[in-house]
């Protein structure tokens, strides 16, 4: 059984989630939209300035970026893997949030 088979969802949400993710990466590569991430867009200027701002928006364009290319495949691809690559998908996704958290409190601090 593929993935195609296992759906409950039509592919057109696949797609229009990749194109989601896919500009918010490029936004947030672009050094644009500090509003997407979470908890920079209301904290105070001083909590602003404890984090490297290219870096932290480099960070999470990069894990964007790897959320959309786990889509991209899954659209690509879908008729051709096996139902059971979606818990690799997912779990590839839940260890890059991981990874951007650690990230986000590590390297992108001044």
């Amino acid at each position: 059984m593929s993935i195609s088979d296992a759906m409950n969802a039509p592919m057109w949400i696949i797609w229009l989630l990749f194109l989601l993710f896919a500009a918010l990466s490029a936004m947030l590569l672009s050094g644009h939209g500090s509003w997407f991430i979470s908890g920079y867009n209301v904290a105070t200027k001083q909590e602003r300035e404890k984090y490297n701002r290219k870096k932290l928006f480099r960070a999470y364009g990069i894990g964007m970026s790897v959320i959309a290319l786990v889509l991209l495949i899954i659209g690509l691809f879908c008729d051709v893997l096996p139902e059971e690559s979606i818990c690799i998908f997912t779990a590839i996704i839940l260890i890059d949030c991981i990874i951007l958290g650690i990230a986000t409190e590590t390297v992108c601090r001044n």
